[in-house]
C-alpha cells in the first residue's frame, strides 16, 4: 500500500470519534479495532449493528457514535444494510439529499453472525453487489452470552459449551476464503494491535465500490481468560506466531501484508490464555500442541510456495 495517508504510526488520528464511557468489557479487542475504523471512516457513516457484543455500545436512547446507528437481529445486518443503502440511493435520485450528504453504510457484527447466522444474507449482498463495508470483530465465540463456541472458535479452545479434555473438537471456519470465493470486491484480515495496517485497509476499502469485508481478530479478556492489560500483547502474538495472517484479497489475488522469516512458536500465544490452559496443565498435551503448530506451518509453507 503505497498511496495512503497513513505511512507511519504518528499519521493515525490523534482523537477518537467514538465516545468513551461505554459498558464494554475492559481491554476489548473488538472495541480497539472499531475505534480505529471509525476514525478513518469519518462521521458520515451509518453503522448497522447486528446483535452481539457491540450492541452494548448503545444504551437506549444514546449511542457513542457521532452519526447514525441501527440495531438489527443477529442474522439480519446485511439485509438491513441493503435497505439503508437503497433508501439513501432513492433519496439522492429524488433530490431529497445531496450527494455530499451521502453516508457510508457499514455493517458491524461479531463472529456469531459473521461466520454463522448471517452468512446467507451476506452471500445475498455479494450476489447483488451491494455497495457497503462489513466489519467482523471476531472474538472466536458467542462472547455476549457467555463464550459458547461458534464457527470461528479455534481447535482445542475451551468454551462454555466445549469442555472436554481437549477443548473444542472443531476447527475455525475460513471466512476469508469463503467471501473471496463468493466474489467480494475486497476482503482483508486485520487486528487492533496492528493499527497502521488496519487504518490502511479501512482507507483502501473506503476507496472501493461494492461489497467489502474486513475481518478483525478481537482478543477477548473475558472469553479468552487473560488480564485486560495484555490485549495488545495477545494481538501481536497472534500475528507473530502466524495464527492470524494479515492479508487481503483484491483484483482476484491474495497478498500477505506481514510475513516473517521465522515465526514464534504457537505455544507463546496459547499459554497466555486461560481457554488453552488445559493444554499445559496438569500435563502438557504435546500431541495437540504439535498438531496446532503443524497446521500453522503448513499454511505458511503454502504461502511461501504460491
Amino acid at each position: 500500500m503505497t498511496e495512503t495517508a497513513f505511512q507511519r504510526q504518528k499519521d493515525l488520528p490523534k482523537s477518537h470519534l467514538l465516545s468513551a464511557g461505554t459498558p464494554m468489557c475492559a481491554g476489548c479487542g473488538g472495541l480497539e479495532a472499531i475505534h480505529i475504523a471509525y476514525d478513518v471512516l469519518g462521521e458520515n457513516t451509518i453503522f448497522v449493528n447486528a446483535a452481539g457484543c457491540m450492541t452494548l455500545l448503545s444504551v437506549y436512547p444514546f449511542t457513542p457514535f457521532r452519526g447514525s446507528w441501527l440495531y438489527t437481529a443477529m442474522g439480519a445486518a446485511p439485509a438491513g444494510a441493503q435497505g439503508v443503502r437503497d433508501a439513501l440511493d432513492i433519496l439522492m435520485d429524488k433530490g431529497r439529499i445531496e450527494v455530499a450528504d451521502d453516508l457510508d453504510v457499514v455493517v458491524l457484527t461479531g463472529d456469531g453472525s459473521g461466520y454463522g447466522m448471517g452468512i446467507s444474507a451476506t452471500s445475498g449482498t455479494i450476489d447483488r453487489c451491494l455497495d457497503y463495508l462489513y466489519i467482523v470483530y471476531d472474538n472466536e465465540g458467542y462472547g455476549n452470552t457467555g463464550q459458547q463456541y461458534s464457527a470461528a472458535t479455534p481447535h482445542a479452545a475451551r468454551t462454555a459449551t466445549s469442555r472436554c479434555a481437549y477443548g473444542h473438537k472443531g476447527f475455525k471456519k475460513d471466512l476469508f476464503s469463503i467471501l473471496a470465493a463468493n466474489g467480494a470486491a475486497y476482503v482483508a484480515t486485520a487486528i487492533g494491535s496492528e493499527p497502521l495496517d488496519l487504518a490502511q485497509k479501512i482507507e483502501k476499502a473506503k476507496s472501493i465500490s461494492g461489497p467489502r469485508f474486513i475481518i478483525t481478530l478481537a482478543p477477548c479478556p473475558t472469553g479468552w481468560d487473560f488480564d485486560p492489560k495484555e490485549t495488545m500483547t495477545i494481538g501481536k502474538l497472534a500475528v507473530r506466531t502466524g495464527v492470524w495472517p494479515l492479508k487481503e484479497f483484491t483484483d482476484g489475488k491474495v497478498s500477505h501484508n506481514k510475513t516473517f522469516s521465522k515465526l514464534l512458536p504457537v505455544e507463546t500465544y496459547l499459554e497466555q490464555q486461560g481457554r488453552f490452559r488445559h493444554l499445559f496443565e496438569p500435563q502438557k498435551k504435546e500431541a495437540v500442541l504439535r498438531d496446532i503448530q503443524n497446521s500453522i506451518n503448513r499454511y505458511w509453507h503454502e504461502v511461501a510456495t504460491i
